[in-house]
């Protein structure tokens, strides 16, 4: 085989496990265990502390990946602008 197949060939490989592993439906749970006993024992006793906790971490994880989408699209929309700029 020469270079250019076995490329397509490991391109095609890696699409397939890409698409098996997000086909498969696998419970997340995004406490840690500590953090979850914790929660369920104050929901148990009438408290209130644990019903905010996932959409907490869901928050906190979602604030990394809307920082970078934001100086994503600055620094292209910049780049892009300064390309207009010196074809003109």
């Amino acid at each position: 085989m020469d270079k250019l197949q076995k490329i397509g060939t490991r391109s095609i490989i890696m699409a397939a496990l890409l698409c098996s592993m997000m086909l498969i439906g696998v419970e997340a749970i995004a406490q840690c265990p500590m953090c979850r006993s914790a929660a369920e024992s104050n929901l148990k006793a009438g408290g209130g502390n644990g019903r905010g906790l996932n959409a907490g971490i869901l928050y906190m994880l979602a604030m990394p990946y809307l920082l970078v989408t934001t100086l994503g699209l600055l620094w292209w929309r910049n780049k892009r602008k300064n390309n207009l700029d010196l074809e003109n």
